[in-house]
């Protein structure tokens, strides 16, 4: 069996900002520490809820390495190096793994649009170079790309391909990944309010949005479906279904960096070409956060 990267909430870290869109360092160290204060099993950094898209690549490496420089091995740290850019990729990950990273997430590539064989040959080139263990990355609604069970099954043989985190929204995929590839590739889920329906079906947790706000929350929801009690697990996911939904009224990380900012964490605004929230959708973050007693 190969190693398990996490078990449990993985929190996909907001990348905070300053008013002119620079990243604020000094919010950085004091998120990254109230996470693992509040007991996350992991970080995810530089993913798309950390705006990957618009940071540059020198800024990408540096919010890596002062994330890893903050946990100080605490937590595992997770990078997204994920690319269309196959040798990109790789570049990142060395890169990544330079300056601390435990392990990658890496996003099916998007707009090129590859086929099935195609994905298999990018993740294993990448696999076959690269120092740390994969998370793989599927979320069709942004890349326009479907991981397939029986692609996953040929992936998960790659000692270095360890796990995927599965937005796809379809649990009976889920349930044929499982049942293809076993122990040999973990599952987590990739949409908060799917947490407890995958760990179900085998999941090892989930990473997570909502965790930038609700960190112990999440961590305690997965340890509870993880120690047995699958009851009280699914009771909190049904109280936080709310708030899950409120995280993506509009792109994320939109919502949830707004969600931060009402709750008085000042971490700026998303770079264009993410906008802010309508003042409909402020209205609705705001009753959510509300009802979780949150504001």
């Amino acid at each position: 069996m190969k190693k398990r990267v996490f078990e449990g909430v993985a929190t996909a870290l907001i990348t905070p900002m300053n008013k002119d869109y620079t990243v604020n360092w000094e919010r950085l160290k004091e998120i990254v520490e109230d996470q693992i204060k509040n007991n996350v099993d992991a970080l995810v950094i530089c993913g798309t809820t950390g705006e990957k898209s618009t940071l540059r690549y020198d800024e990408h490496v540096k919010v890596i390495e002062e994330s890893a420089k903050i946990a100080n091995g605490r937590v595992p740290i997770i990078a997204g190096t994920g690319s269309n850019d196959t040798v990109y990729s790789v570049e990142l990950c060395e890169d990544a793994a330079k300056v601390g990273a435990d392990a990658f997430l890496m996003v099916a590539p998007y707009y090129n649009k590859t086929s099935q064989n195609g994905l298999i040959a990018h993740y294993n080139y990448i696999a076959d170079r690269v120092s740390r263990p994969i998370i793989l990355y599927n979320v069709p609604s942004r890349t326009g790309v479907q991981i397939k069970p029986s692609t996953y099954k040929e992936l998960a043989k790659h000692q270095n391909i360890v796990a995927v985190k599965e937005a796809n929204g379809d649990l009976s995929s889920v349930a044929e990944t499982k049942y293809l590839c076993g122990d040999d590739l973990d599952i987590y889920s990739g949409n908060d309010d799917q947490t407890v329906p995958i760990m179900s079906l085998g999941g090892a947790g989930v990473i997570s949005v909502l965790s930038n706000i609700m960190p112990g929350y999440m961590h305690e929801m997965c340890m509870n479906y993880l120690h047995g009690d699958k009851n009280k697990a699914t009771e909190m996911q049904i109280k936080a279904n709310g708030i899950m939904n409120a995280m993506f009224c509009d792109v994320n990380p939109i919502p949830v960096k707004e969600a931060m900012n009402l709750m008085g964490l000042d971490v700026g605004p998303c770079r264009l070409p993410l906008f802010p929230v309508t003042e409909q959708n402020r209205e609705l973050i705001k009753s959510k956060l509300k009802e979780m007693d949150l504001i």
